[in-house]
């Protein structure tokens, strides 16, 4: 029995040793198979310097790359920034010399209207046309400038106004607050065209921290002394005097007030077909264009009605006035009557642009025009009418002039946010009056 279970035993032996050597063969066999594949897929070894698939040179550049790329994007990006802010500086300067060359190139051609109407009035004498068709002179021709007047201001004038025309203001320190209200309605329509003239240090220090053009006259007693103290009608009196050095360096104005906002740009809407071109105070139809006034005098019997002429007059704080004779005649009329005595300059301008030539007395013999009063609008027309009806709201004015309340800063500032911001109840708070 033994010797059977020995004999069993050494075979069992055998056929394990067997069994393990061709495991080992086969272990053998699969390895180098492995290692052919190995050496024909990666040549230089798997993990060579020179590995295609694990390059630490290559990946340590690449990691520099991704790094650099994306500096360099920040950096480009940054420089992207900068070319549109400048291209978009640029654009807007190239949009403001194109509507100043677009209002050049208006006035060209409304000027060349006129002179076509001068030639045929002042040139040779010719008879008259047919019926209904003969049409007398109402732009009188302009004056030679002459810049001897003023050297510096004539140089301020150059760069400042766009087709020889600019908005002008007086102002000193006492309108302070409402000057800003003024210029800064003026920088949000867009008007470039536009200049102050300082009567004290304060105004023009003012101005020229806030890049506003500003005109400071060279020293006179008579005008300083009033410029620097005087109230709005004190002050109001002077610009006749000033006004004529820009007329005679040929320049025309649109003398304004700063208890004005502007909604528009004016010089849209001037016709520049007459000496004068004013708003009014009046606040109707009737009132502002002028309507017969009958008077009745009962006394008279038959000829008890009398009819009469009547209009509201001129308001001397807005008016645009052109370079010519009748102009600077006006205008030192005026002057004159302010420095004799103590006159209401707005009652002295209207009495010297209508009163007509009678014995003792030589009428101005000016051409005016009045303007349009729900664009040029006053005060009171505001606040007694348009604020009231639907309709009127929603016309756009281009100018508001506060001439009628002496609370004129906050009518100002509830102007600007019923037309600018939108406040439907900017207007409401205030009577139609003054209180």
């Amino acid at each position: 029995m033994i010797g059977r279970k020995d004999g069993a035993l050494m075979r069992n032996s055998s056929s394990n040793q067997s069994l393990l050597k061709s495991r080992i063969a086969i272990a053998i066999a699969i390895g180098i198979l492995l290692g052919c594949i190995f050496a024909f897929f990666f040549p230089h070894g798997a993990f060579s310097s020179n590995s295609p698939h694990f390059n630490h040179h290559h990946l340590t550049r690449s990691i520099s790359q991704a790094v650099s790329t994306s500096c360099e994007s920040s950096d480009h990006l940054n420089m992207l920034k900068a070319e549109f802010v400048a291209v978009s500086d640029k654009n807007a300067e190239l949009k403001r010399q194109v509507n100043v060359l677009i209002e050049k190139l208006r006035l060209a051609e409304q000027g060349k209207d006129h002179a076509e109407k001068q030639v045929l009035v002042l040139g040779e004498p010719h008879k008259a046309g047919p019926f209904g068709t003969v049409q007398g002179l109402r732009t009188n021709p302009t004056i030679v400038p002459d810049d001897s007047v003023n050297p510096r201001l004539a140089k301020i004038l150059e760069k400042v106004a766009v087709g020889k025309e600019l908005i002008v203001a007086l102002a000193n320190s006492n309108v302070k607050d409402m000057l800003e209200v003024w210029f800064k309605s003026i920088q949000k329509v867009g008007i470039p065209n536009y200049l102050v003239v300082a009567l004290d240090d304060e105004i023009a220090r003012f101005c020229e921290s806030n890049d506003i053009p500003v005109y400071k006259r060279d020293p006179d007693k008579g005008i300083d002394s009033v410029g620097k103290t005087g109230g709005n009608h004190a002050v109001s009196g002077l610009k006749f005097h000033i006004l004529r050095e820009f007329l005679q360096l040929g320049y025309s104005v649109l003398l304004s007030d700063v208890d004005i906002v502007y909604l528009q740009n004016p010089f849209h809407y001037l016709y520049r077909d007459s000496d004068v071109e004013s708003m009014s105070d009046g606040h109707n139809n009737m009132t502002i264009y002028g309507y017969n006034d009958v008077f009745d005098e009962p006394a008279m019997g038959w000829a008890r009605y009398a009819h009469t002429m009547r209009i509201w007059v001129y308001n001397s704080g807005f008016f645009y006035i052109r370079p010519t004779i009748p102009s600077i005649e006006l205008l030192d009329r005026v002057a004159n009557r302010l420095s004799r005595g103590n006159a209401w300059d707005q009652a002295v301008f209207n009495e010297e642009l209508f009163f007509p030539s009678h014995p003792g007395y030589d009428g101005l013999y000016a051409s005016r025009r009045t303007m349009d009063f729900y664009l040029f609008m006053n005060s009171k027309v505001l606040f007694k009418t348009v604020r009231k009806n639907a309709n009127l709201r929603k016309l756009k004015p281009v100018i508001v002039h506060v001439n009628y309340h002496p609370d004129k800063l906050p009518r100002m500032q509830a102007v600007v946010e019923f037309y600018f911001n939108g406040k439907q109840d900017a207007l409401s708070p205030f009577p139609d009056g003054s209180e």
